[in-house]
């Protein structure tokens, strides 16, 4: 392995390992939002009752999933996508379905910080 010009070897490779852990957290997220977004209808047509302020809280999650793929530069961005999984998480007492798309997520941002944590150290 070639070093970085400090002495120390790259751990993964990579050309810019920050920038390459970034962008996985930021496709996790804006793939989630995309997704929140275009499940609201599908949820309602198989006969929940989404009333107003569960559709609402969907809409915000997605919101909040998105700002936060733009700002996966900020350290504490990672720290509030794990708290917007479990936001997403509780979002399942309003719906099952919910649910099921928090845990897969959760499992989606696990696997992001476990490389997130194998690249960077």
């Amino acid at each position: 392995m070639t070093g970085d010009g400090d002495g120390q070897p790259r751990r993964s490779g990579l050309r810019d390992p920050q920038r390459a852990v970034r962008g996985l957290g930021a496709a996790a997220l804006a793939l989630e939002a995309l997704v929140l977004l275009l499940a609201i209808q599908p949820i309602r047509a198989v006969g929940a009752d989404l009333g107003g302020a569960a559709i609402a809280v969907v809409v915000a999650l997605a919101v909040v999933s998105a700002v936060l793929a733009g700002m996966m530069r900020r350290p504490w961005a990672w720290h509030a996508g794990t708290v917007l999984q479990g936001l997403l998480l509780l979002a399942g007492l309003l719906h099952w379905s919910l649910f099921v798309l928090g845990v897969m997520f959760a499992l989606v941002w696990a696997y992001a910080l476990h490389v997130r944590r194998v690249i960077l150290g």
